[in-house]
């Protein structure tokens, strides 16, 4: 009984208590999101670029 119950309460406050997004708001946070990850990537694309070519030089003062 105590299972039936959680699913029932679950369901209410999903459909009653929960402010969804509009499909605007939606495209608009996916939007942020893609753009905020690519930005990550590129900065995280040219630090490993830059320390690669750190490394390399220091180990070519070494050989």
């Amino acid at each position: 009984m105590k299972l039936k119950l959680y699913f029932e309460e679950a369901y209410t406050e999903l459909v009653h208590k929960v402010s969804w997004p509009t499909w605007k708001e939606l495209q608009n946070s996916a939007f942020i999101v893609m753009v905020a990850s690519f930005i990550i990537a590129l900065v995280v694309f040219v630090m490993d670029i830059s320390f690669e070519n750190i490394m390399n030089f220091v180990y070519s003062l070494f050989y």
